[in-house]
């Protein structure tokens, strides 16, 4: 075995007087470090089975910008770029190794440095077994810098595709309520009658815009991560709260059918910016004289939710558009409601399925895993 820079012996050495378990080679099972020397890359990582960081070498704190002790202990959620868990997750939990014989799982992943740069990476995934019938995940890392620079090249292309897009459908949105608060002006200003009529009129147009620029402000700010188990009894019962007055106004009564108080590990806060999404979408398409009912229900792999109106329900072929900016059935609409909906629900790792009838209603049903 060659002692280089990369060569086994230069990870079992003990890097500071104080090494523990968690930053010492020296210390891990030997099927480890047989594993290790065979495929070791200028980069190395080694997880338990928790998830939690057992080891990293100097190379790697270099790229990231950590020293170990920052990154010793926290898991792999912790350390990877938030638009990979989903994949690593699956890679450590569904990878299919089974000890050193078995084939090896190589994948690419983005992980964020100290300074907020996403640096992308070629991983080989290995699961060992020690004699002591313990186990450990091991990656060996490359730096993939032709494939960042194209990769967050096509990001950036995309960010300014949708950003051009939602651009011109902001224009649209506004210039139209716009356009009629001008001319409604131009009346007024004529000297015409019946100018309380207008003064209607310009109002509803100013709600407009209003609901536009709110809708746009919680779309600009990042998603925030202050997520605990909440109870989605007391979430829903708080949105009913706030909305009990606009239904009444429009002769609609809310009803709740909640098996039992579930909690969920979610953001309350955006939690309850999708059931306020849509309870209100489902008073603003329902009749008078009808009702809105908020279903709860524990499924084999989910909390389910369900948002039933008795609307006029949505054609089939147009549900896959609902949630595109400025896509709606209703007027008076903007369609970012559902879009800000679906943000939210990715964020949680959830999904958001639509089921209609024409002339029968629609239920937006929430998947809510557990």
């Amino acid at each position: 075995m060659n002692n280089n820079d990369t060569g086994i012996e230069n990870f079992i050495e003990p890097r500071r007087d104080d090494m523990t378990i968690y930053q010492s080679l020296g210390s891990l099972p030997s099927e480890i470090l047989q594993w290790l020397d065979k495929n070791s890359m200028s980069h190395v990582m080694v997880w338990d089975t928790g998830g939690k960081l057992r080891y990293i070498t100097d190379s790697m704190e270099n790229v990231l910008g950590y020293k170990a002790e920052e990154l010793i202990g926290k898991t792999w959620r912790e350390i990877v770029s938030p638009m990979d868990i989903k994949y690593i997750e699956q890679a450590f939990y569904d990878e299919g190794n089974d000890g050193l014989e078995s084939e090896d799982s190589s994948f690419d992943v983005s992980m964020v440095n100290k300074n907020g740069q996403v640096i992308w990476f070629e991983y080989r995934l290995g699961k060992v077994h020690s004699k002591k019938d313990e186990s450990f995940f091991i990656t060996t890392i490359q730096e993939l810098k032709d494939q960042q620079e194209a990769k967050n090249r096509l990001i950036q292309s995309e960010k300014l595709s949708v950003a051009g897009q939602l651009a011109a459908g902001i224009a649209h949105e506004i210039r139209n309520p716009l356009t009629s608060l001008k001319g409604f002006l131009q009346l007024l200003q004529a000297g015409v009658s019946q100018k309380e009529v207008y003064y209607k009129i310009m109002y509803e147009e100013i709600e407009k815009i209003e609901a536009i620029t709110t809708e746009l402000l919680f779309l600009s700010k990042p998603m925030t991560n202050n997520k605990k188990e909440e109870s989605v009894q007391s979430m829903i019962n708080d949105v009913i709260i706030l909305l009990r007055l606009q239904a009444k106004l429009n002769n609609i009564v809310i009803e709740t059918q909640i098996d039992e108080d579930y909690s969920i590990f979610c953001d309350r806060s955006q939690m309850k910016q999708v059931f306020i999404n849509l309870i209100k979408n489902a008073i603003e398409v329902s009749e008078a004289d009808t009702k809105v009912v908020v279903i709860s229900r524990k499924k084999e792999d989910c909390i389910e939710i369900d948002v039933v109106d008795e609307g006029p329900g949505i054609p089939e072929s147009i549900i896959h558009k609902i949630g595109e900016p400025f896509f709606t059935t209703r007027n008076g609409g903007t369609g970012l409601g559902i879009m800000i909906t679906k943000q939210i629900l990715k964020h949680h790792e959830s999904k958001l399925e639509i089921l209609s009838n024409e002339s029968k209603g629609t239920i937006f049903r929430i998947c809510f895993p557990i």
